[in-house]
């Protein structure tokens, strides 16, 4: 046992010829250790089988679940059956052995009631896996109806979510590690092995089990525990280097880290903050109620090896967010509720072990990329306190960049939760509208409102993602079809070459000089991580992010609203708010403008879908600027819808033509490099600036951060993400 990070690959004896893998890219895949494949009784041993077989590899498919879990890699489970009405069942399947007229075995078919519950049925005791094989949070089980785990099913999509390009394949009748393969009929056994890696591996490799054990154990933490997590907090605990980052947190809990000494540490940065930043939070959990919730938790979860993927993981949630029993203000004291039910996104990183700290500031109806629009207070940026922290989605970002939560949950309806990632040097991720629940969120703009996350990471951003993105009924802009998923390229050179596309000089003019450096710069990093720049038309993403507020989309926000509750409550309203949303009334917009106006987002959405087309002139990502400069807190205050305005010129385009996008840090500047900087509006185009190395010592001190965001098709979240991983990485390496 060994306490080494994972390498980047790893590579096992195999036939054809040795394996090469990524363990961050691969999965182990365990394929139908159902109790009514496995057990006397069940389906498999009504239709004939030999049990013999199937039984025996039950312990070495344990011993490479355990190996996996160990290395804290990807698993992911698969089982055959159906829903109890049968609706999902071809008939072809239903009565095929009942129809063969030589058939003396039985007269049972799928759905008959056997000795474990109704045979091959959803909920049934037969269904379930095994005992020995059951699940742990956080692994993903993959319910199909068919013989094919990837037929009529979530997998591929799955896989693709986790940025999954290699798996490691065991279970019944089917085909990979040897000795945790296994059928009914050995000879079939041997055949199919011998077919998977015939003609230079046509459908794959085959190996053993003793070669991933050799290559992975030296990797296996050496402090893995085996142990129960105490509701008292041990004496002395395990050293804790104060990391909030999800991978982090989940190291040192099963090192032994009470999520109670987490928590209790991190009320103490909370309360120091608050001397710096007193606008962060609207709602502040009481930390007895906060530390009651840590130690539930640990009664919850007692075996360390089995801890959910969020498990103690503090996070904040914008207040427009409902939480049961907790007032949803949306920064409009008018518009204050309490919820009796709370948001579908919230229940599920709950569900998996996130620990609420409180609700946060935002600007007033989510309205607003500068987070000076609140009567809570104007949140700061953590790297300034005179510069804005961005908004709608203001105290989420705060929240995180000054290490008071892991994650935070927010909205995104204009890049509200872009920005402010930006302006406080984290990450902020924007997943394709209606793939994750919208369902008791507070509307800005409802047919373009989406969930977002923001994070200190990437990786953070993603894990958070696959817990919260699902289809739900109740949602009524809820994507149901799924997604067209593009091939997965695992080997050669394929497996890091993309194109992308950036604006055009013209486009990045409202930059201020040292915007356009930090841009060009983090385009040279995106080509070191194999990307190839493409020509694109920049006019689709330009003329749909005018639509969306110099067009009839902006009075979308006023249908969210009661009928008369504007005239009624107008001078509740914050100022700028207020002059805003009288300044869309007295537009006067008909109907006739709204209908050319969504005819003209339709049209744009089908010119950006060319865009990132799947032909070699198509990209997959496009690179912008998440804003074109950093305002101060002054100068917004001077000049509040203006200079807003302006924030949004590169993520206005997001959701009017249903991209995904993801605001990730690209460095550092010194202030006095934007400080000094002339007014952006009207520059001509101009070359990438030098930097000038003139900086003092003040100035390599007060710094500001920047932030580049990755935009891509409907439903490329998966791709998009691991580019931006890549930067990220790039970026770091540096």
């Amino acid at each position: 046992m060994g306490s080494k990070s994972l390498p980047e690959t790893l590579t096992i004896d195999a036939k054809p010829y040795a394996f090469t893998f990524a363990p961050r890219h691969t999965a182990l895949l365990i394929i139908d250790m159902q109790r009514d494949f496995l057990l006397p009784t069940g389906f498999g041993e009504i239709q004939g089988g030999d049990l013999t077989a199937v039984t025996a590899s039950i312990q070495p498919t344990k011993q490479l679940l355990d190996l996996f879990r160990s290395a804290g890699m990807h698993v992911f489970h698969t089982r055959e059956g159906h829903v109890p009405d049968l609706s999902d069942c071809p008939s072809s399947k239903l009565i095929r052995q009942a129809a063969c007229p030589e058939n003396k075995q039985h007269g049972l078919v799928i759905g008959d009631k056997g000795k474990m519950g109704r045979l091959l049925i959803r909920g049934e005791y037969g269904h379930d896996f095994v005992d020995e094989l059951q699940p742990v949070p956080g692994e993903v089980v993959i319910d199909k109806p068919g013989k094919g785990a990837f037929w009529n099913t979530r997998l591929m999509e799955k896989l693709q979510a986790r940025g999954i390009t290699h798996l490691i394949v065991s279970g019944v009748t089917t085909g990979g590690i040897t000795e945790a393969t296994a059928g009914y009929n050995p000879a079939f056994k041997t055949s199919s092995l011998d077919m998977i890696h015939w003609s230079q591996g046509l459908f794959g490799f085959v190996s053993s089990l003793q070669p991933l054990d050799d290559a992975l154990s030296p990797y296996i933490p050496s402090n893995e525990t085996t142990g129960t997590v105490s509701a008292t907090p041990p004496q002395t605990p395990p050293l804790w280097d104060g990391k909030l980052g999800i991978s982090a947190l989940a190291s040192a809990y099963r090192g032994g880290l009470s999520p109670v000494t987490v928590v209790d540490t991190l009320f103490k940065t909370i309360d120091a903050y608050k001397g710096v930043d007193p606008a962060v939070w609207i709602y502040l959990v009481p930390k007895e109620t906060v530390l009651a919730a840590a130690k539930e938790l640990m009664v919850r979860f007692p075996d360390k090896r089995k801890l959910p993927p969020l498990y103690g993981v503090p996070f904040s949630v914008k207040d427009s967010i409902d939480i049961s029993g907790v007032p949803t203000t949306t920064a409009c004291p008018p518009l204050t509720y309490i919820p009796t039910k709370s948001a579908a996104v919230y229940e599920k990183v709950i569900e998996q072990g996130a620990i609420l700290i409180g609700k946060t500031n935002l600007d007033q109806l989510a309205t607003g990329l500068t987070g000076c629009r609140s009567p809570y207070g104007i949140p700061r940026s953590v790297y300034n306190k005179d510069y804005i922290s961005g908004g709608s989605s203001s105290g989420n970002a705060v929240s995180v960049g000054a290490s008071l939560v892991s994650f935070s949950l927010a909205t995104d309806t204009a890049g509200s939760g872009r920005v402010p990632a930006a302006f406080n040097g984290v990450v902020g991720y924007k997943p394709t509208r209606g793939t994750v629940s919208f369902q008791g969120v507070t509307p800005a703009c409802l047919s373009l409102d989406c969930c977002s996350f923001i994070a200190r990471d990437v990786g953070d951003a993603r894990k958070v993602w696959e817990i919260c993105e699902g289809y739900d009924a109740n949602d009524r802009y809820a994507k149901s079809t799924p997604p067209d998923l593009r091939h997965v390229d695992s080997i050669g050179p394929q497996t890091k070459a993309f194109n992308f596309g950036i604006p055009p000089p013209e486009a990045l003019a409202v930059c201020t000089p040292v915007y356009r450096t930090m841009f060009y710069d983090a385009v040279r990093t995106l080509q070191s991580v194999g990307g190839n720049l493409t020509h694109v038309d920049w006019a689709p993403f330009e003329n749909a992010g005018k639509l969306l507020y110099d067009g009839t989309f902006v009075l979308e926000r006023l249908a969210s609203l009661p009928d008369g509750w504007l005239e009624s409550n107008k001078d509740h309203l914050h100022p700028v708010i207020r002059e805003l949303f009288e300044g869309v009334v007295n537009r006067n917009s008909t109907a006739v403008q709204a209908y050319r106006d969504l005819q003209a987002k339709a049209l744009y959405t089908r010119q950006a879908e060319t865009i990132f087309s799947r032909g070699p002139s198509g990209i997959i990502v496009l690179l912008v600027p998440t804003a074109p400069t950093h305002w101060s807190v002054s100068e917004v205050l001077g000049d509040p819808i203006a200079k807003n305005s302006a924030l949004g010129q590169f993520t206005h385009c997001g959701n009017v033509l249903d991209l995904t996008g993801i605001s990730v840090p690209a460095g550092t500047y010194a202030l006095s490099k934007i400080a000094k900087a002339p007014s952006y509006v009207d520059q001509a185009p101009t070359a990438p600036d030098a930097d000038s190395g003139n900086e003092s010592p003040e100035d390599e001190q007060q710094r500001l951060p920047f932030g580049v965001t990755f935009l891509g098709g409907c439903r490329t979240d998966a791709e998009v993400l691991e580019i931006a991983r890549r930067f990220e990485e790039g970026v770091k390496a540096k």
